[in-house]
């Protein structure tokens, strides 16, 4: 990632979007009385990838609009409402997916109905909390790093 976005700040940020991945995964196994089981680990790892996809989509647009000549607040809301639904998108599509493996009481979902729970609770809270966290980070670094910039 660093390569793709030419420094380091933009992969970190992108990586901060994953602190909400178990907020709501871990959480979501509390509230419902699972315990974590291998298939939950593996829910979480489901997790990482989609929730890392949603900040680089999100990132890479931002950072096209940016060279493109517009401000930096101006391209993150722009970023935003053009990503905005295919974002929700994919996690409606998950979590919708995956709610009758969570609410089913049959025998194979004791096994699978960790890593449903897992997926379901994790993917609400860190797509509702990256679409605000993420796009405010890079709006807080970017005017440091323009203030740096000028300063020099």
């Amino acid at each position: 990632m660093t390569v793709t976005f030419g420094g380091l700040l933009t992969p970190l940020i992108i990586l901060s979007s994953l602190l909400f991945v178990q907020i709501g995964s871990f959480g979501a196994l509390l509230v419902t009385g699972q315990t974590l089981s291998m298939s939950s680990m593996i829910g979480v790892l489901m997790l990482v990838g989609i929730v890392v996809t949603n900040a680089v989509v999100m990132l890479d647009r931002v950072e096209r609009n940016a060279k493109s000549g517009m401000e930096l607040q101006e391209a993150i809301v722009e970023a935003c409402a053009t990503r905005l639904r295919p974002i929700l998108m994919t996690a409606f599509a998950t979590i919708l997916a995956l709610m009758p493996l969570a609410l089913s009481h049959s025998t194979t979902s004791l096994i699978s109905g960790g890593l449903a729970i897992t997926v379901i609770g994790g993917l609400t809270t860190s797509t509702l909390l990256t679409l605000i966290f993420v796009p405010v980070l890079y709006l807080l670094t970017g005017r440091k790093r323009k203030f740096i910039e000028e300063s020099f």
